[in-house]
């Protein structure tokens, strides 16, 4: 994963402004805990990049964990305040308290910071948007394609109790705190619910399909998206899009 991410760089880097138009799709996908989001993403990265004409050399790339590290060094801010860039919102009176202590710039500091990076990257394309509230940045965005993924709690439970040798009672408690602490981020940060279903183009069922089943519809409504895009660029025609 981090050479396809150092790849998609250097290709974003050598490609001249005027190649970029049309502008490429990006896609932003929100999970629940467990429902397989950065699998999917993985999954998706490959079966893009193998549709993909060959006359396009760009490939695509996932941000997650690595949009953090891609944030720091866009703005010049040292590598230990990435443990403070985690998706969660803490409790007003310790974030100031944090601040004034000069522990790290404040989170509302790196929210903006991780915000300016994800638009940057939306606008170059070929970039799967995980988490950090990508879908609410980009909501305007016409080129931006925007799924949920969700799936039942015992099928969440399950599958990171597998993925992580835990127990049932021990992935539930994380799969809670990491749901919660998601939902605050949102809120907090963004004014938003997280589980508001038209902040996303699609909401998919991880656990009554499967992965590989919510790859292809990804992808084929990705490939629609990009169609449509397309048309309405070459047309010199807006899409029109909703908050």
């Amino acid at each position: 994963m981090l050479d396809r991410f150092n790849r998609y760089l250097a290709a974003q880097a050598a490609l001249p402004d005027i190649k970029r138009q049309p502008v490429p799709l990006s896609i932003t996908i929100s999970r629940e805990a467990g429902a397989g989001g950065l699998a999917i993403a993985g999954m998706l990265v490959d079966r893009l990049t193998a549709d993909q004409p060959a006359s396009v050399s760009t490939p695509w790339a996932v941000f997650d964990a690595n949009l953090a590290k891609l944030v720091l060094e866009e703005h010049k801010l040292p590598p230990h305040l990435e443990a403070f860039m985690s998706e969660e919102a803490k409790h007003p009176i310790e974030e100031i308290v944090e601040e004034v202590l000069g522990l790290h710039p404040s989170r509302w500091t790196m929210v903006q910071h991780t915000t300016k990076t994800i638009l940057r990257l939306a606008g170059l394309g070929h970039a799967i948007l995980v988490g950090r509230g990508a879908n609410i940045i980009t909501a305007h965005f016409p080129n931006v394609l925007h799924v949920r993924l969700v799936s039942p709690l015992s099928a969440r439970v399950r599958y990171t109790a597998d993925r992580s040798n835990l127990s049932d009672a021990e992935a539930a408690n994380i799969l809670r705190e990491q749901d919660d602490s998601r939902r605050r981020y949102l809120r907090v940060y963004f004014n938003a619910d997280i589980d508001d279903p038209s902040r996303y183009d699609i909401t998919i069922n991880t656990g009554r399909l499967g992965f590989a089943r919510s790859v292809d519809m990804i992808a084929h409504l990705a490939k629609q998206h990009e169609e449509t895009l397309r048309s309405h660029q070459t047309q010199g025609t807006p899409i029109v899009t909703h908050a």
